[in-house]
């Protein structure tokens, strides 16, 4: 009996510190938005956030679907788990900023700034990156089915089993990109730069290479069925077959 009377005081400490955590963690939602605010599973559908700072936030798990993040300052922030469905972010500084596993579906980036951005196994299905800086943003396993990357800047960009079926990447730089294993069916590339990127086992059925620049990239065990090549460069690049093709290489590997 003592013994359980000693332990009572600190049941009722732990009680009312879990009762307090949790009080604030709901507070949190209510804060206003600023540099580090924390906002933790909160509903944030459709709010007007346009061209605050919020560097540094955390806001995993919460409801940005729909929200207009238009040129917000948004460097470093926390976004893991969140639901960013048809947000607008264009213009938004999104350098350092993390949305693993986010949904982002339909989303608005075009001339945004990823870079150094972690996007692993995020869903981007159809989101818009027109002219975005994303160099070294890591796209891990995220899926980019028809999704517009056109004009983007993935210079050193982490892609390894990506998918990207359908998606549009034309006139965009993914020279030194990692697209190991990538899934790249019937993607448009035309007027990419592929410069020293990495496309071994890559699928490449079907998508449109045309006049893009290949040279020095790596095409080990890729699947390039029905590839259109026509004007790629393919200069030092390593085929399908471990062969080096030689310099002056156009649309085929010679």
């Amino acid at each position: 009996m003592p013994r359980i009377m000693k332990k009572i005081p600190r049941i009722i400490t732990t009680l009312l510190l879990l009762s307090t955590t949790s009080t604030l963690a709901l507070a949190a939602c209510d804060d206003p938005p600023g540099k580090g605010v924390i906002w933790i599973g909160c509903d944030k559908q459709g709010i007007d956030l346009r061209g605050l700072d919020l560097r540094g936030a955390t806001l995993t798990h919460t409801n940005f679907s729909g929200a207009d993040l238009r040129d917000t300052r948004l460097s470093g922030a926390e976004f893991n788990f969140a639901d960013l469905s048809s947000a607008r972010l264009e213009n938004a500084r999104l350098n350092k900023a993390r949305f693993v596993s986010a949904n982002m579906t339909n989303a608005t980036l075009n001339g945004s700034f990823l870079n150094g951005a972690k996007l692993d196994r995020a869903l981007l299905d159809k989101a818009q990156f027109k002219n975005a800086k994303m160099q070294g943003a890591s796209l891990y396993q995220s899926s980019l089915i028809s999704a517009n990357l056109s004009g983007a800047d993935l210079q050193d960009a982490e892609l390894t089993q990506a998918t990207l079926t359908g998606a549009n990447l034309s006139a965009a730089n993914l020279s030194g990109a990692n697209l190991e294993q990538a899934i790249l069916e019937d993607a448009v590339m035309k007027d990419s730069n592929l410069h020293k990127a990495n496309l071994k086992n890559a699928n490449l059925q079907f998508a449109d290479l045309s006049n893009a620049d290949l040279s020095m990239a790596i095409l080990v065990d890729a699947l390039l069925s029905e590839t259109n090549l026509k004007g790629a460069r393919l200069d030092k690049a390593q085929w399908v077959d471990r062969k080096r093709c030689r310099t002056g290489s156009i649309g085929q590997c010679d």
